[in-house]
């Protein structure tokens, strides 16, 4: 398996291992001892001979034997120290426990890359700092200072954050739930969360992978290895640091650099990962994926003894966009004869507040043998009448190997079976109806994104050379910020439909070029100073005479020497006027850690107010595009509403396909921006109005993006 050495060592070095119970040394050597590790521990401390009945080194460097995995648990101004006896002993692998790092500031820094370059030239791969350690159930080793050993099971846990991979072990033990491996990577100097989502998507004994991240180190690489994961098991992930609070607080914490969250949400929509919004939410859905087979359809059957819970439930499933399910006429007449004739039979099926584990089992089963039926959420309430205990058993022993079952428990948690026996019946319990169907519905999205098409990304005849030049001129003569004139010759090169237009540098220049292409015509001033041309009136539109050609030319150029004098004025774009249509924007903006980002949203103040917008990682396929445009609450404007005509939404995921193919083409585009974009009925062709693009100064990007062409 990848990471072996560190996994599965054979031999442990603690550096740093006391005496004195509470200390970390001393907790991680008696964490090793009571979890049972099979393999050789090997305590070292200058000031000790014997500690926990082991023979305790003074130096590490005195040591002839062979070592896995060095843990280093001594003060931070020791810890380089540490890690250069650790290399000199040939250990395979080193976790630094120790703080101080990184995440302290500058100093810190320092050390840190100071210790990770001593392991990277040594080919030694090293875990933290400033972590918890790691735990390996299954090879019964507890290298952490987390005083909880869980029981062997399927979930493998990542974490960030030391704290919480206790949280996690606490919640797993609570819940009786088994776990595979748990890795804390505190400040990922060199092994970091994609190194362990590939080792644990390898790992036979990992069914499920839940994490906690902060940052992620690299996106691309992130991407791929969590798809590749999420392709063959569910991955869950909280991501923290969602508020720019909360980004400050991720980078004051591990000293990581938190990316935008939008960002991170179409990443892990990309790679099939399924998000939690909180730290309840992973574990609800980490249990569920663990327990119960995936849902293949939407359909849920609710069985209750309650109305209201039963109607709370409802509502959830219809607002989380499942269904409630319509049980077939033959499993409801059966039902009606084998329930109480006061029973409900419809869904949800009530089978009133006295009822007992024969007939929830009835019920149970009835639901899931009917074809209409995609999954079970089962209310229990309590009753002084009810057998609670054994209903709760009865229910786990109906469950079925393709349909899952979810119990919600409400009250008297005194008279339920305890948290384990439950997880042993594999039934994941939910304190609520809402919970159970969020659960219920991560199930389901993950079985729609693991039986997705494979994803086809068109690439379309375009004018590279074109573009190549005009985005190489700006960056030579260091102007990042591109004009809408220059912007829509790279758009025409793309195959946009960008109206007729020209610059002009006199009234008379500005006549004949609208009398050319054809009156009415919009005028607009060019400059590389000014973004916002109507921040400065440098707009006028429906221009329909050659005098009103001549006054708007010395109009606008009046305006920009008053409203803007430090400008530079290159002239004035005279365009043909475009037929209106529904204003839509598409964008693009470059995210630090994931590259180009799509944005589409309708005009005006749907974006301004509603902010009413989806984003996707380019590249997109058209399946992808038209997503977009579903994943607004806008779309049905799209579809035309009271007796208006459908817009082509063909041009519109047309349009976000060439910008997902510019961007992924020309890495130096920073921002790219058309706003509004004109789209008109089926049949019609959208058009650009106005655009701009903004350039970064990289000459590593620009050497990638022309080196195939140059």
């Amino acid at each position: 398996m990848m990471l072996d050495f560190l996994l599965h060592p054979k031999s442990i070095a603690v550096i740093g291992a006391s005496r004195t119970p509470g200390k970390v040394g001393y907790e991680i050597l008696s964490n090793l001892l009571d979890g049972g590790f099979a393999g050789q521990i090997i305590p070292v401390n200058p000031s000790a001979d014997e500690i926990l009945g082991l023979n305790c080194l003074h130096d590490l460097n005195i040591y002839t034997g062979t070592i896995d995995l060095a843990v280093i648990a001594v003060p931070t101004a020791s810890v380089l120290e540490a890690v250069e006896s650790s290399i000199k002993a040939e250990a395979k692998a080193i976790a630094v426990i120790t703080a101080g790092f990184r995440e302290t500031g500058p100093a810190g820094t320092k050390l840190q890359s100071e210790i990770t370059q001593l392991c990277s030239k040594a080919g030694v791969r090293l875990l933290g700092p400033n972590c918890l350690g790691l735990i390996n159930t299954e090879h019964r080793m507890n290298a952490s200072f987390s005083k909880r050993m869980p029981k062997a099971g399927g979930i493998s846990v990542l974490s960030q954050s030391g704290a919480l991979c206790t949280a996690m072990l606490d919640w797993a033990l609570a819940r009786g739930l088994g776990l595979a491996k748990v890795v804390s990577i505190g400040n990922k100097a060199d092994l970091n969360e994609t190194d362990f989502l590939a080792a644990f998507t390898v790992d036979e004994q990992t069914k499920v992978i839940v994490g906690y991240l902060e940052s992620i180190t690299s996106g691309d690489k992130f991407i791929k290895t969590a798809r590749l994961a999420a392709s063959t098991k569910p991955l869950v992930l909280l991501r923290a640091g969602v508020t720019k609070a909360g980004m400050k607080a991720a980078s004051a914490h591990t000293g990581g650099l938190a990316g935008d969250d939008i960002a991170y949400a179409a990443a892990f929509k990309r790679a099939g990962v399924i998000r939690a919004e909180t730290f309840d939410a992973l574990f609800d859905y980490a249990a569920a994926l663990s327990m119960q087979p995936l849902p293949k359809g939407n359909r849920v059957a609710i069985i209750t003894n309650a109305g209201g819970p039963a109607v709370m439930a409802a509502d959830a499933i219809e607002q989380s966009g499942m269904k409630l399910a319509a049980l077939n006429g033959y499993n409801a007449g059966n039902l009606k004869k084998a329930l109480p004739p006061a029973a409900i039979i419809s869904n949800p099926i009530d089978v009133l507040g006295d009822a007992g584990p024969k007939r929830y089992t009835t019920a149970v089963r009835a639901a899931l043998q009917d074809d209409a039926v995609d999954a079970v959420i089962v209310i229990l309430t309590p009753h002084a009448m009810t057998k609670p205990a054994e209903t709760v058993r009865a229910i786990a022993a109906s469950g079925s190997d393709d349909k899952p079952i979810l119990a919600v428990i409400l009250g008297s948690a005194d008279a339920m079976p305890e948290r384990k026996e439950l997880a042993d019946c594999n039934l994941p319990d939910y304190s609520s109806p809402e919970r159970a169907v969020a659960a219920l519905r991560a199930m389901y999205e993950y079985g729609l994104w693991r039986n997705h098409p494979t994803r086809v990304v068109t690439r379309f005849p375009v004018n590279r050379r074109r573009v190549e030049r005009i985005i190489s001129r700006h960056l030579k003569t260091n102007h990042i910020q591109m004009g809408e004139v220059e912007t829509k010759e790279i758009l025409r090169a793309y195959d946009f439909n960008v109206p007729d237009g020209h610059v002009a540098n006199s009234p008379e220049e500005a006549v004949e070029i609208a009398e050319r292409i054809g009156f009415p015509v919009a005028m607009k001033i060019v400059s590389p100073d000014i973004v916002h041309k109507s921040d400065v009136g440098g707009i006028k539109l429906n221009i329909s005479s050659p005098d009103q050609v001549r006054d708007t030319f010395d109009l606008l150029t009046l305006r920009v020497s008053r409203r803007a004098p430090e400008a530079r004025l290159n002239g004035v774009y005279v365009e043909k006027m475009c037929i209106r249509g529904l204003e839509v924007i598409l964008g693009m903006t470059s995210d630090s850690q994931f590259g180009p980002m799509l944005m589409f949203g309708l005009g005006g103040t749907f974006v301004d107010v509603l902010k009413d917008v989806s984003c996707y990682l380019a590249p997109i396929t058209a399946d992808e595009a038209m997503e977009m445009l579903m994943e607004t609450r806008s779309y049905a404007l799209l579809k035309g509403v009271r007796g208006q005509a459908d817009v082509d939404l063909s041009e519109i995921t047309g349009g976000l396909q060439r910008i997902s193919q510019l961007a992924t083409d020309f890495p130096q585009i920073e921002e790219l921006n058309i706003n509004p974009f004109f789209v008109g009925n089926v049949g019609t062709k959208a058009m650009v109005v106005d655009a701009r693009i903004s350039l970064r100064r990289d000459p590593k990007t620009q050497e990638e993006a022309f080196g195939d062409s140059t």
